[in-house]
């Protein structure tokens, strides 16, 4: 909760001020006279912005056992699905955290996720290929690492800063739209509206700021991937958890798939500079470089 106020306060503050600067620079009377209100803007960017990503978050627990066909497991059908449990059930206690769901979805490619729009009702899932291509220990430093992106809100945080973003990419697109458009159709105060023009600028200008919004929003989520990191090797021990990545780098990872790609351990592999800028996970060379600095445990 002290999460949400804290943002909300931030994106509050931050309309604020854009709107302090377009009314000084007198761009609300300029939207004005072409039918455009500069209060109904903002709302409808933050709502739009902001409703997209949290509706995907209040979903994501249902979408990722409908989609991914992931099994939640009410009551263990063998040792494995025990011990998935009490791992489980042993993180959350030292996270101080209310046991999540724990499920298992049928896929080769070793992979986990968590997900949920609040930190006591996650859902923590693992896949088939992971539980058989690790070892105990392993597996226990890859839940440590999901229970930690748990106790750290990450997946709230993510749709946050993900609203923040929407919500400036539709509100800047449509008022540079606007300016745009009265530059070159001219600065008559009787055209009200926009025309062919202005709707192809706004989708351009939507896309331009969708990408680098794009980049903002990877930036924070590898910068989260370092910390989930270092939580599961104080769970699990350091070794474990470099141990558990070492074992990511010798396969080639299945992308989960839409939004719980940025959700899972494993990230998809790119190479060159402007690839990682969208890339979701540090590389796995450089968060096992990360763990090595850490002290042992």
């Amino acid at each position: 909760m002290k999460r949400i106020v804290l943002f909300a306060a931030v994106n509050i503050a931050v309309l604020a001020v854009i709107t302090v600067v377009v009314e000084l620079l007198g761009l609300d009377r300029y939207l004005a006279v072409r039918g455009v209100s500069l209060n109904g803007l903002l709302i409808v960017s933050a709502l739009f912005g902001f409703g997209g990503a949290f509706v995907s978050l209040a979903l994501s627990k249902w979408i990722a056992k409908t989609s991914m066909g992931v099994r939640v497991i009410d009551a263990p059908q063998n040792a494995t699905e025990h011990w998935l449990l009490e791992t489980v059930g042993s993180h959350a206690t030292r996270l101080n955290l209310a046991m999540p769901e724990v499920g298992i979805f049928e896929s080769p490619a070793m992979n986990a996720f968590a997900t949920g729009a609040r930190r006591n009702a996650a859902l923590v899932a693992v896949s088939r290929g992971l539980l058989e291509g690790m070892g105990p220990e392993e597996v226990r430093a890859v839940l440590g690492h999901e229970m930690t992106h748990v106790a750290n809100g990450d997946m709230v945080t993510l749709a946050l800063v993900q609203g923040v973003l929407n919500t400036f990419v539709i509100f800047l697109a449509r008022v540079v739209g606007t300016a745009i458009d009265g530059a070159i159709g001219g600065q008559r105060n009787d055209r009200v509206g926009g025309g062919m023009f202005y709707f192809l600028t706004v989708i351009i200008l939507q896309v331009v700021f969708g990408v680098l919004a794009t980049v903002i929003v990877m930036a924070f989520s590898r910068h989260r991937e370092y910390r989930a990191d270092a939580g599961g090797a104080q769970l699990a021990g350091r070794n474990s958890m470099i141990a558990a990545l070492h074992a990511l780098e010798r396969t080639e990872p299945a992308a989960l798939p839409g939004q719980f790609q940025a959700f899972g351990i494993a990230g998809v592999r790119t190479h060159g500079l402007l690839r990682r800028l969208f890339m979701s996970h540090p590389p796995l060379e450089a968060r096992i470089a990360a763990l090595q600095r850490l002290n042992a445990a």
